[in-house]
């Protein structure tokens, strides 16, 4: 089996090779990288050494597969991950102008495709939760539980002439029928746009195509950012930097996510390749943790404090003696994309392909925290 990642450097990209790696050893791995994301580049000696072989290209360059030789399975894991891309604040800094946004996210998938179409090759289009529509999000009734928000499953409808309640929202999250009507932010149009070409170019040259909308992604070594990789960003920030910001919703951090690991996307994509083509399987899948992987930013906060006792606002002492405080600001105004509650259903993963998250959050949180533990120049190595 010959296989391409793309965005092989990126946190996603990096652990599904290492984990291919280790479990198929007799495949072929291939993967390429601008390398524009910091850090990214450190993670190319490691893939190297397991056998990846990793090209400089982008795939914004009509001619970026020139050195690419023909493979069985394309894993597209190749964005600006940010829902603030092609805004001011995006992830990859002076590189996030809208165009640009639209050529990486977008131009770049065309490029892939034709890529497919040329050599036949499968796809797995890693997408995301931020195609669903952020008016929708906006509108589900949510209540504050203890620390975070939570659904109003209660809510009347009697007196309001709309569902209190989106269609494709129930107790289990949010389904693939939820809404994605615009707006959805220009990094959620260009991956819902990429969706509907992906789909197109498969129908018409015949290549197996699988579409997986994920959550959160989160694990050891992800190279945190505030407005991408949030887990990573606030263990590595709260243990090592100590100054946080709730952002929105009165600044409490009420707001709620679910998480995965891409370890777990593994398992998927694994019998998606197996497979091959299969119209009795769903073509796109939520995939992610669920209700039982989600918390909230309060909640993050309160699992810092249990972990390494540094109760936020008060002096601590930090590692090798050095006095500090971790410090949580608080801003009430809600951004443009910001959402109270967005947790995925995975059910329909599950049922069609029997595939279900095994690591929880507490096990993600872990994994984090430790790596920051090890590693104190991360966020630095992240570009924060």
């Amino acid at each position: 089996m010959r296989v391409f990642i793309t965005g092989v450097c990126g946190f996603v990209g990096s652990s599904l090779a290492r984990v291919i790696a280790d479990r198929h050893p007799d495949w072929n791995l291939f993967g390429c990288d601008n390398f524009l994301r910091s850090g990214s580049r450190t993670n190319r000696s490691p893939l190297e050494k397991i056998g990846v072989r990793v090209f400089d290209a982008d795939l914004r360059d009509d001619a970026f597969s020139q050195s690419i030789p023909a493979v069985d399975w394309v894993i597209d894991c190749a964005a600006n991950p940010s829902v603030l891309a092609g805004t001011e604040g995006g992830s990859f800094g002076t590189h996030s102008s809208s165009r640009t946004a639209m050529e990486h996210n977008l131009w770049g998938t065309v490029n892939v495709l034709e890529y497919c179409k040329e050599h036949s090759a499968g796809l797995i289009t890693v997408s995301t939760s931020r195609v669903y529509s952020v008016r929708e999000l906006a509108r589900i009734p949510c209540r504050v539980d203890a620390q975070r928000f939570e659904p109003n499953w209660e809510v009347a409808t009697s007196d309001t002439s709309e569902p209190a309640l989106p269609v494709g929202l129930s107790s289990r999250g949010i389904s693939e029928s939820f809404s994605t009507e615009p707006p959805l932010s220009l990094y959620g149009s260009s991956k819902l746009a990429s969706e509907l070409l992906a789909r197109e170019y498969a129908n018409a040259f015949g290549f197996p195509l699988w579409i997986d909308r994920c959550g959160l992604m989160a694990g050891a070594g992800q190279f945190g950012k505030a407005d991408q990789g949030i887990i990573a960003f606030w263990l590595h920030r709260y243990l090592h930097r100590g100054i946080l910001r709730m952002i929105g919703f009165d600044g409490a951090g009420h707001q709620v996510r679910d998480c995965l690991h891409p370890r777990d996307l593994w398992e998927l994509i694994e019998r998606q390749i197996a497979v091959g083509i299969d119209v009795s399987k769903p073509l796109v899948c939520n995939v992610s943790g669920g209700i039982h992987s989600s918390f909230s930013l309060a909640e993050l906060t309160k699992w810092c404090e249990k972990r390494w006792r540094h109760p936020s606002g008060q002096k601590q002492s930090g590692q090798k003696g050095i006095e500090r405080r971790v410090v949580i600001e608080h801003e009430a105004a809600t951004r443009l994309y910001d959402c109270p509650w967005i947790v995925l259903d995975s059910s329909l993963a599950q049922d069609s392909w029997g595939w279900y998250p095994r690591i929880d959050v507490q096990e993600i949180l872990t994994e984090v925290a430790d790596h920051a533990e090890a590693h104190p120049e991360w966020l630095m190595l992240s570009g924060e």
